[in-house]
């Protein structure tokens, strides 16, 4: 039974844990590390590592995509970035990494995002992700699917993303005609990835879909500020096992219909990636921990996609830090700081050889201890 808390004498609320509240029980066996195997699967496409890039232009290029997919990840590209705007964004992303704490690098941001899109540009970066090998994602929000979507398909994207701060299947609208998004999916032959979510009902409604993955979370991290702007903020450790319950009566339901959840929130270290599958998610959504890395397009500088929204930025510019490795060390190591930020699925190996796991789908069944 949910622990229910009484706030006043008119209204409740349901308890909800973060990652950092909950801990990792060893099993009584053990693995060696050689024989785990962190690989996944996303429909019909293998990934070595359960690694999803935010559709950040701070971290996501076409070359860092590609460069992602080439060790084993799924890079994501935002066609609504700055990478669809310029001809060369370059100049745009250097004096973004060149901003301070003293500039008013929001108002920047919405400047340059200011720029229009243009659709011949979409097909131009899918190209150079498609020549640079691997798996091509583009990430499109909600309310520009219908526009933006047909240029991206015939492109030729292998996975379509559509991420919004909070994504439902039953959107409600008087003014505009809203997306459907079971009868849009229906129509595709691709896998469609949505999201975020942050609660059961949501994530079974989105499963209904027929989408292949739903992203649980906002993708909030000390930069998020979605919590000040809209008041919401998501215990990611509740979210994603709520989501793992709802992908279970989803499989009954549909008598054997697996829906993939992404885990997008609270992720900074290997403990947390750990933890975070540890709750049932398939794979992990990654941000600021991929702007650390060398290749890098904004040379360590942060900021989600939705902190250049023109009316309501929902996140904050963290300026540049120097990378701590190329992304081969950020994901694979060798770590030469023992913060956990390196080597990121090397650690979660070892804690699944810890804990005697051979797989991911098994690892989901580990068990875990509240201790905050």
């Amino acid at each position: 039974m949910r622990d229910v808390v009484e706030i006043g004498l008119g209204k409740t609320a349901q308890r909800g844990y973060h990652l950092d509240d909950i801990a990792i029980v060893p099993s009584r066996r053990t693995r060696d590390v050689d024989d785990v195997s962190t690989g996944w699967q996303l429909d019909a496409y293998q990934f070595k590592i359960p690694c999803v890039a935010h559709p950040s232009d701070a971290t996501m290029s076409p070359a860092s995509a590609a460069k992602l997919s080439e060790l084993g990840g799924l890079g994501v590209l935002n066609v609504e970035g700055l990478w669809t705007r310029y001809e060369d964004p370059s100049k745009v992303l250097g004096e973004l990494a060149a901003l301070d704490d003293d500039d008013p690098a929001t108002r920047r941001l919405q400047e340059a995002y200011a720029e229009p899109i243009r659709p011949e540009l979409i097909a131009e970066r899918v190209r150079q992700m498609r020549a640079g090998g691997g798996t091509v994602a583009a990430r499109v929000s909600p309310q520009h699917t219908l526009a933006l979507a047909p240029v991206v398909l015939d492109a030729g994207v292998d996975i379509l993303v559509i991420q919004g701060t909070l994504v439902s299947a039953e959107h409600v609208s008087t003014t505009d005609e809203p997306l459907n998004l079971k009868e849009f999916i229906a129509d595709l032959d691709l896998p469609v990835v949505v999201g975020g979510c942050t609660d059961y009902k949501t994530a079974l409604h989105l499963m209904r879909t027929g989408a292949a993955g739903v992203i649980v979370g906002i993708g909030a991290d000390e930069w998020s500020t979605t919590d000040s702007v809209l008041g919401i903020r998501v215990p990611m450790a509740t979210a994603i096992a709520d989501a793992a319950a709802a992908r279970r009566d989803y499989l009954d339901e549909t008598g054997g219909r697996y829906v993939h959840l992404i885990a997008d929130g609270d992720l900074q270290t290997s403990g947390d990636i750990a933890k975070a599958l540890g709750c049932g998610a398939d794979a992990v959504m990654l941000g600021e921990p991929l702007s650390l890395c060398a290749e890098a397009p904004a040379a360590g500088a942060w900021w989600h996609s939705v902190a250049s929204h023109p009316k309501l930025p929902r996140g904050a510019f963290g300026v540049a830090d120097e990378p701590l490795g190329t992304m081969e060390q950020i994901l694979f190591g060798p770590a030469d700081s023992p913060d956990g930020q390196q080597n990121l699925f090397g650690g979660l190996r070892r804690a699944m050889a810890k804990c005697g796991y051979r797989d991911l789908k098994e690892f989901q069944r580990v068990g875990l201890v509240l201790d905050r």
